[in-house]
């Protein structure tokens, strides 16, 4: 008996060391998926309940025992995130860390920004699965000209096993309020500085960033955002210029962008899994992270577009609108690992997020589900009997619903929800999860000039399906073309782009043809390929990738003087017909405090069109590469022509600054009608 005691005290010893290993397995096998958190949207991580704590009247705290988030109560803002061993990503060195702001004023007084604060604290939903809470400030006319005139709901989600917190407002302003306008729309996340140092908006354009320390310290450049990093901590920045919006990316690119830390490994992401609360349609341009830290939610702005997008509001209108939600979500690898797993993930975990749109978790009556919401579909035709003799397909077009409006007017609406996708090969299109409502039904794509509109509204029914069957489009057109410079497709990509100067140069852009664009002073460029004489273009002998700069500016003539530029179009006609018109196509992708004039063979005569003053959209100033698209159709008299050699001038006539031009996206001569 005293020899088989100890075999029954080593068998329950082994089996205690079993089940500690199988427990250790369990563990290191949970924390190996915490540590990519590859789980699906709201799957759950068993033993990981989600917590709310009341900590003070000041302060609320949302554990779901992967990340634990604090808001500052009853103003909802985002003052700490916990997560992977890091006690806060955010910078808990400023006041400002996590926030909503809106840009407003009211007409004719000065900007203010509002960062929505609220005044009370509510508990949406509180279960192990999830918490949902909510933040809210009701406007009152004694709030006048202190307070956006808006009744404002942020709403905060923390579900089990995602590490991460969704984020939507429902913003709202009743009939007969004062008169405003709003500019823009956002969520701001200020990260540690610490420990975030590498920002990465795509898989091409990732990079290891300054400190806003460095750009303190840095001289400011032509445009205020831009500055040369004369002393920077790190000295591999060191010459290099930095600017916020040499990071923009059109929205429907625009889906995850955020930062990593080395130390520990750690990713911030934001995600944005629809467009359907955004406004000015899918190339419409925003921020993205720039230098900060900082990561942004962009809903709404004037950038790329100026004040032709905001959202003015007169005579007492009503409005409501639910932004998001978003995610700011994060994530974490081993030391050993590479961090770029952590953009890979956060890729993944966008995919996932696109997939779960629209979500089923989401506590509002103001947030229809996927059963309250309807389908279109149908098929897209161009139809040009120059180009072709039977309709061809609308090969890749975009095809939107949108408030409804003129053709085109989706580009400058900025109140209500767009919903967008792209036509496959044979120009079929399907949207889905589109909200209940009126709509106009919009189309446009490369190759064809112009905006197609659907000839009647649509309304969208909860759980409607639509086809709308074959639509065809007949882009503008009078006649055959005699000759056209550039691709109709919205942007001035295809045209010259200079090199930058070499002491003004971002090198992230330094080798991607694509973004060559985005780099800084490239206006300035235009006065040192063309000192004196401006630009000349020969149709059947010039080649516009590399004869057609990309802009039409001022010329920088020294002394912070500015000269405005006429370029000459020559062609060639072997016959006239004197009593017809030719149309002249000149679409524009962009213009900033512009007056484009054209004239004919006589660069002295009178005018016979001009665009008046037009363009606020600093595409130019900013580094884009279009802004709004506008299209003009000008009668050109055939006795205005001749039969041989002739010249049409483009004159771009203001010439304040440096930061004043045109972009043009696409340019045509059509010879008069013929049957």
């Amino acid at each position: 008996m005293k020899l088989g005691a100890p075999r029954k005290k080593s068998g329950w010893v082994m089996l205690q060391v079993l089940l500690l290993h199988l427990l250790v397995q369990s563990v290191h096998s949970q924390n190996s998926r915490n540590k990519l958190n590859i789980t699906n949207p709201g799957q759950s991580i068993p033993g990981l309940a989600v917590q709310l704590r009341r900590v003070s009247n000041e302060k609320v705290v949302v554990d779901n025992g992967i990340i634990q988030v604090t808001f500052s109560s009853p103003q909802g803002l985002i003052t700490g995130i916990k997560y992977n061993g890091i006690d806060n990503v955010l910078d808990d060195e400023i006041d400002d860390r996590g926030y909503w702001d809106v840009v407003w004023y009211e007409p004719e007084k000065a900007l203010e920004i509002d960062k929505l604060e609220g005044t009370k604290f509510e508990i949406i939903t509180q279960n192990e699965e999830q918490v949902e809470i909510s933040f809210t400030r009701t406007w009152t006319i004694s709030k006048r000209g202190s307070l956006v005139p808006l009744n404002v709901d942020k709403r905060y989600i923390i579900r089990t096993g995602v590490s991460g917190i969704y984020m939507y407002g429902i913003l709202e302003r009743l009939e007969g309020w004062p008169d405003v306008d709003m500019d823009q729309i956002r969520i701001v996340f200020k990260l540690n500085p610490k420990k975030f140092d590498f920002m990465a908006i795509s898989d091409d354009r990732q990079r290891s960033m300054p400190s806003m320390a460095d750009r303190d310290n840095a001289k400011i450049l032509a445009y205020k955002e831009a500055v040369l990093l004369t002393n920077p901590k790190n000295p591999m920045f060191k010459g290099e210029v930095d600017d916020k919006y040499m990071y923009s990316m059109e929205d429907k690119d625009n889906n995850v962008h955020g930062w990593i830390s080395s130390d520990p490994p750690v990713g911030f992401w934001m995600i944005t899994p629809s467009d359907e609360f955004r406004l000015g349609g899918p190339i419409k341009q925003d921020l993205t992270s720039h230098a900060g830290p900082i990561t942004l939610s962009m809903f709404t702005s004037t950038h790329y577009a100026g004040k032709e997008m905001r959202m003015d509001y007169r005579n007492g209108e009503p409005w409501k609108k639910v932004f998001g939600p978003v995610l700011a979500y994060l994530n974490s690898v081993s030391p050993k690992d590479s961090t770029l797993r952590l953009w890979k993930d956060a890729k993944r975990q966008m995919a996932e997020e696109v997939r779960s749109w629209p979500y089923d978790f989401v506590n509002s009556e103001d947030y229809p589900l996927s059963h309250q919401r309807g389908t279109i579909e149908g098929q897209l035709y161009i139809k040009d009997r120059y180009v072709s003799r039977l309709n061809i397909y609308g090969k890749f077009a975009f095809v939107g619903l949108a408030p409804c409006g003129e053709a085109g007017s989706w580009q400058t609406e900025s109140k209500g929800y767009q919903f967008w996708t792209k036509a496959d090969r044979k120009g079929r299109f399907i949207i889905e999860n589109v909200r209940a409502g009126n709509y106009s039904l919009y189309a446009w794509g490369y190759g064809f000039i112009g905006d197609y509109k659907y000839e009647q509204n649509i309304t969208i029914t909860p759980g409607s399906q639509m086809n709308v069957g074959p639509l065809v489009y007949e882009p503008p057109r009078n006649g055959p073309t005699l000759w056209e410079i550039g691709v109709p497709d919205r942007t001035a990509g295809e045209f010259y782009i200079p090199d930058p100067y070499p002491t003004l140069m971002n090198k992230l852009y330094v080798n991607p043809l694509q973004d060559r664009f985005r780099q800084y002073g490239l206006w300035d460029r235009y006065a040192d390929l063309y000192p004196q004489n401006d630009l000349v273009y020969t149709v059947g002998v010039s080649d516009y990738k590399r004869d057609w700069f990309f802009a039409h500016v001022t010329r920088n003539v020294g002394n912070n003087t500015y000269d405005s530029t006429t370029w000459q179009i020559i062609f060639n006609l072997e016959n006239v017909n004197r009593v017809g018109l030719y149309t002249l196509r000149i679409a524009l992708a962009s213009a900033a405090d512009s007056e484009l004039q054209v004239r004919v063979n006589n660069p002295k005569s009178d005018h016979i069109f001009t665009t008046g003053l037009i363009g606020k959209d600093n595409a130019i100033a900013r580094h884009g590469i279009h802004g709004l698209y506008r299209l003009y159709s000008i009668n050109v008299a055939g006795d205005l022509l001749s039969v041989g050699d002739n010249t049409i001038y483009l004159t771009q006539s203001r010439s304040v600054g440096p930061f004043q031009g045109v972009m043009y996206d696409y340019i045509r001569l059509e010879s008069p009608f013929t049957t």
